[in-house]
């Protein structure tokens, strides 16, 4: 999977083989790499600050569950297309 584009202002997150596993075993690579460079990263950032492996587990399905459902990002509405900074 490739790297999040370096023009993020974030440091950018490596991707842990368990995330991987997860998207290529669920189906949901395309999803994920169809998402815009700083959602990805915000996602694994949001998923490695996790202390307990509950909390990353939790985390982990609820990506999942937002990138099958394709309208979410973090809890909140979200419309795929839309044109923004970090896409530019």
């Amino acid at each position: 999977m490739p790297e999040p584009e370096s023009r993020l202002s974030r440091p950018i997150q490596p991707m842990p083989a368990f995330v991987e596993q997860a998207l290529e075993g669920g189906g949901l690579v395309a999803a994920y790499e169809a998402r815009p460079p700083y959602q990805r990263n915000d996602y694994l950032a949001w998923i490695a600050r996790a202390k307990r492996p509950e909390t990353k587990e939790r985390r982990l399905l609820q990506m999942l569950s937002e990138l099958e459902r394709g309208d979410v990002y973090m809890k909140m509405d979200w419309r795929p297309g839309r044109v923004t900074r970090s896409d530019r």
